[in-house]
């Protein structure tokens, strides 16, 4: 069949003009949208439909999870990533944290041995006034009556030791930080308290793949659109405009995402070597991910917070407190005989835990900003180092992963703006 085309047909010129201009227009339009879309709005917007809040638990659990609707009933749109942010959390840690290290190692690289000595020197000038409280509150009458030199024994003796009692206490930490912190939950919750930081982490490691997306709807949208002009040509009916803008702006997304990510592995074909966008950015995408680890996820007021305040901080504290009462025996040395006969062992005992239970605030050293900003950058080359080294599959899960289930919904996207782009460019010129 050979199709002859009279090219001073201005219909045809009309055409040969419009619709590439409309495809190439709606293709970016509709990538441009299409990221807006991942990202807002932070929270579900949208309007209550009669009948919907019935129908929903008869849908597909595929269609139940978009989010256009809601259980309730309610109608319009949520960004795709804000509505899974847990699960895309759960995905982060299992694609590329546990890749890159456990709690372990993390804990590691904040180098203990300073912490313990940051502690200590934060300490230095509250324990004496924690001794004295305790004492003040516990035995009074005892502590007024006890020689000053004694005292100042006491006290002059828990300072010498202090800087031996937590280094011990930071050691244990570290040997049973993966059962006092559950790294999973520590990144989940974290991202639940403060959705737009998973925004801002995918739109940095992704920001040159996203801007790639949105141009490419229009490097596409154009030749496909010339194309389309030939196929009406052949078949001049009224819904080759709009099915042909519908595969468009399909075909656009589905190449776009494509070329993103595959081939994951390096392909040579004759002089040319074809890789993934983002794979070939993995030096790049490394030190950007250190950088928001290492600032906002993984850092010393976070594993402070999980340790004292955490769903296992009980665990912690009860390490603690049970570590530092012989510590406490230790610290009071010779005068500790004394002490017990003059008050006995059960009020000594009380006043042992009672100080053992205030000493571990000591470890809220974990959110003093300053220090946490000097250890924040032992972490970040540590992470860039691992990611670096990660293989190219393992690499490219770290963003693929956190779309690939909804990318489906960009496809549609697609496709319905250009359907409609064709029924626009058919109600303006006709067929």
């Amino acid at each position: 069949m050979v199709l002859a085309i009279d090219w001073s047909d201005s219909r045809f010129l009309t055409h040969l003009l419009s619709v590439p201009l409309f495809t190439g227009v709606i293709g970016y339009v509709t990538n441009w949208t299409g990221v807006i879309m991942l990202f807002q709005p932070m929270r579900f917007h949208g309007v209550r439909l009669p009948g919907l809040r019935f129908l929903y638990s008869y849908l597909p659990r595929r269609v139940q999870v978009i989010p256009a609707i809601t259980h309730d009933g309610r109608f319009g749109w949520q960004g795709i990533i804000p509505s899974r942010v847990s699960k895309m959390a759960s995905i982060s840690v299992d694609k590329a944290l546990l890749k890159v290290g456990s709690i372990g190692d993390f804990y590691r690289e904040f180098e203990p041995d300073k912490i313990a000595d940051h502690i200590a020197a934060s300490a230095r000038g509250e324990i004496r006034d924690v001794v004295e409280r305790i004492m003040e509150r516990e035995h009074p009458r005892l502590w007024q009556d006890l020689p000053p030199v004694l005292r100042s024994a006491v006290h002059a003796r828990i300072q010498r030791r202090l800087p031996v009692i937590v280094r011990e206490l930071t050691d244990q930490l570290g040997e049973y930080i993966e059962q006092l912190i559950d790294a999973k939950l520590l990144v989940i919750r974290h991202f639940e308290e403060h959705p737009e930081l998973m925004n801002d982490m995918l739109r940095e490691v992704g920001r040159k793949e996203l801007r790639f997306m949105q141009n490419f709807g229009l490097y596409f949208g154009i030749p496909a659109g010339i194309g389309l002009v030939f196929l009406l040509e052949a078949m001049p009916y009224w819904w080759v405009l709009p099915l042909g803008g519908a595969v468009i702006g399909w075909v656009a997304n589905w190449i776009g995402i494509k070329l993103i990510f595959e081939p994951v592995f390096p392909r040579r074909v004759g002089p040319f070597t074809f890789h993934g966008l983002f794979l070939k950015r993995q030096p790049e995408v490394s030190d950007v991910m250190a950088t928001i680890i290492s600032e906002d996820i993984i850092n010393m007021k976070n594993i402070g917070d999980e340790l004292l305040f955490g769903p296992r901080s009980d665990r912690t504290r009860q390490m603690l407190e049970t570590s530092l009462r012989p510590a406490v025996d230790d610290a009071v040395g010779f005068a500790r005989s004394a002490v017990r006969v003059g008050i006995g062992t059960e009020r000594y005992d009380r006043i042992r835990d009672a100080v053992a239970h205030e000493a571990v605030e000591f470890a809220s050293v974990f959110g003093d900003t300053e220090f946490g900003r000097q250890q924040a950058g032992k972490i970040r080359t540590f992470v860039a180092r691992q990611m670096r080294q990660l293989r190219s599959d393992e690499f490219n899960e770290l963003l693929r992963s956190a779309i690939k289930q909804d990318e489906w919904l960009l496809f549609v996207h697609g496709g319905v703006l250009g359907v409609g782009a064709g029924l626009i460019h058919l109600a303006i010129f006709g067929v």
